[in-house]
């Protein structure tokens, strides 16, 4: 049996936060239904690229779902949605505020007929507030988070993450308080709702920015692949052109790292005792890792670092990611069967537990593969269902 097999969520989000929350739940065994508009669909089916016109990212993103189009806007859509809901453990929803509301569905009417229901509610601003009522994406939260503010060369500008950062945070934060909110009930018997703005996650990740600034006023500068906390930690070109990065946020690590490299005279300056103040003199480390990575080959470098355990890695794309034979041992990626497809190869369940692990059962359906058979277990009749069909709201 799986973990969350007695779970119903019932994903009704788009663009990516809260449908990537669903999509966790759902790899431990949740009964997800993922509801989309009958003729936009979400707009996930779009982004990113694409095999025989259909999106990758919709793949991963819509695993282990069953799809189901409704027309939310109509008040025969939302009758069906009701029913939906009564049987529901979860909604997941990211909707800007009100709007679940104008169309009957509002969390006060939701949890009367189905007290045991936990609403997520994932707006980019959160349901109060002077910007609660705008339009909310990741970029904005990585800008707003301080985020941008912070990465970035020195000299360069601020550089907004190219993958949906903030929406990846925040969906984890969704599953967590989703799972909070069960173990409440368990205790209960109530249902609650769940308010995430996903400018907020962000800034925990972010580290004590804020507690520092409140404290001293100190504000984080860029500085590029550098670290304040400290040195050396930066990319370096080895001599047949591969890039490797380091970190030496142990004390062990960073005096090992200097006697490897033949500098262990560095090791013995007052300065180099913390990683605060080996910052203050990262130019001199880097420039003696540096020149000592850039005359020897990639293969040697970390042969030489795993000898001497200090911590390296190679800089990876998409190709050495499939060929890394760590990955493989962590069975990190799997293929899944696809009707569309074939065969999809896509990341897997990202932690390995040894009595109730996930699974990736199937990847993203087309839209409206389950509608017919979500609405028959909800008692509506093949008539009625074409009924609903033909007026456009499913």
């Amino acid at each position: 049996m799986r973990s969350l097999s007695n779970l119903k969520v019932v994903d009704a989000a788009t663009l990516f936060a809260g449908p990537m929350a669903a999509t966790y739940l759902g790899d431990f065994g949740a009964d997800v239904v993922k509801v989309e508009h009958p003729r936009r669909g979400d707009p996930a089916r779009g982004h990113g690229p694409t095999k025989d016109g259909v999106g990758l990212w919709w793949k991963m993103l819509a695993r282990n779902k069953r799809t189901t189009t409704l027309d939310l806007s109509r008040p025969e859509g939302q009758e069906v949605a009701l029913r939906l809901l009564d049987e529901a453990d979860v909604l997941i929803e990211n909707f800007r505020p009100g709007t679940l509301e104008r169309w009957n569905l509002a969390p006060e009417t939701l949890l009367e007929r189905n007290p045991r229901l936990i609403i997520a509610r994932v707006t980019g601003f959160g349901q109060k507030g002077p910007m609660a009522h705008r339009p909310g994406f990741g970029t904005l939260a990585e800008a707003m988070s301080g985020f941008a503010a912070m990465t970035g060369q020195p000299d360069g500008p601020p550089t907004l993450p190219p993958l949906a950062l903030a929406d990846g945070i925040a969906a984890l934060a969704v599953a967590y308080a989703v799972m909070v909110a069960v173990h409440h009930r368990e205790e209960t018997g109530r249902g609650q709702v769940i308010d995430l703005a996903i400018i907020e996650p962000i800034l925990t990740v972010l580290g004590p920015q804020l507690t520092a600034y409140h404290a001293t006023g100190a504000i984080p500068e860029r500085t590029g692949n550098r670290s304040t906390s400290n040195a050396p930690r930066n990319t370096y070109r080895t001599r047949d052109g591969r890039w490797l990065a380091i970190s030496t946020s142990a004390q062990s690590i960073a005096e090992r790292v200097m006697r490897l490299v033949g500098r262990e005279d560095l090791v013995d300056e007052p300065w180099f005792a913390s990683g605060r103040t080996r910052y203050e003199h990262a130019d001199e480390l880097d420039e003696a890792v540096g020149s000592w990575i850039a005359a020897r080959d990639a293969d040697e470098v970390i042969a030489e670092f795993d000898r001497a355990q200090a911590a390296i890695a190679p800089i990876y794309d998409a190709s050495d990611i499939a060929d890394d034979p760590q990955y493989r041992a962590l069975e990190t990626i799997v293929h899944v069967p696809d009707d569309e497809l074939g065969s999809v190869a896509i990341q897997n369940v990202p932690f390995r537990m040894s009595e109730s692990p996930g699974e990736i059962r199937w990847v993203g359906p087309p839209k409206g593969r389950h509608t017919d058979e979500v609405l028959a277990e909800l008692g509506y009749s093949e008539q009625a269902r074409t009924g609903l069909r033909e007026a456009g709201v499913i």
